[in-house]
């Protein structure tokens, strides 16, 4: 199966050379890299959120496989929607799915449906593939979208993907895909966003998705990024650090409704 890509043109460039050079545009850097179980990456168009996400890309040591989790827009298929066989395309070339480690993902799970129609609309897994392709080393992927976002999905999706990371031989990079606050003032956002951030530095699933529900913060990914914390913690994570924020106001300059995009990494 060849999953075609929906946002070229839009979220990102759509010409090769266009993209090549805006993604190494965002991924330049010169911090230390560091080796990371995880990590939490934004996934408006480049022109907003770009940054935020190539400020994580460039602080990280990649691996050859990535897990990418990310929440479910449309509505459209499964309650937590995986692939575990074919490509997906973008600009700049066809990914691979790994289908060994997808499978595995899916055996360890009570909620996982092999499902491709959830993901054929999807923008938030999709936007971070030309940015890990640009950081230059040949990987494969699983991609899990969420739409379901009760605790004890994300508990399951978070201890099958732990499981199948620790069963493997190979080194796995395990990225939650997210925006942050959505269509509120500018000064509102950074106090739920930084709610919801301190929960992911401290790495403790439940406090973030409790948090998120009672603030009612309006983090779209938050489901995939509880599964990411429930995951890095079965893996031995402890601690996460936030690398970048901004808001589309650092772009539009309205501040009166804004986007938040936060970037960490979590060991």
């Amino acid at each position: 199966m060849i999953r075609r890509a929906v946002v070229a043109g839009s979220f990102y460039p759509g010409t090769p050379e266009r993209l090549r050079a805006q993604a190494a545009d965002l991924i330049a850097g010169d911090l230390p890299k560091v080796r990371a179980t995880g990590a939490v990456v934004p996934h408006a168009g480049y022109i907003y959120s770009g940054r935020v996400a190539g400020a994580v890309y460039a602080r990280l040591i990649l691996p050859d496989l990535v897990v990418i989790l990310g929440p479910n827009h449309t509505g459209v298929g499964a309650g937590v929607a995986i692939m575990t066989d074919g490509i997906w395309e973008t600009p700049l070339g066809p990914v691979p799915i790994d289908t060994e480690l997808a499978q595995t993902i899916l055996r360890n799970s009570q909620t996982i449906e092999e499902d491709d129609l959830g993901h054929r609309r999807e923008h938030s897994i999709e936007v971070q593939l030309p940015l890990l392709q640009a950081c230059g080393r040949p990987f494969s992927f699983v991609p899990i979208c969420l739409f379901s976002s009760e605790y004890a999905v994300c508990q399951d999706v978070g201890l099958a993907v732990a499981r199948a990371v620790a069963g493997s031989n190979r080194s796995v990079l395990i990225l939650a895909s997210t925006d942050m606050s959505h269509y509120v003032g500018r000064e509102q956002a950074k106090i739920n966003d930084h709610l919801a951030i301190e929960a992911i530095v401290a790495c403790d699933p439940q406090r973030l998705h409790r948090i998120v529900r009672r603030e009612g913060i309006t983090m779209c990914g938050f489901h995939p990024t509880t599964a990411l914390l429930v995951a890095a913690r079965a893996l031995g994570a402890t601690s996460g650090e936030l690398i970048a924020y901004a808001t589309s106001a650092d772009v539009t300059k309205d501040d009166s409704s804004v986007v938040g995009y936060a970037g960490l990494i979590v060991a």
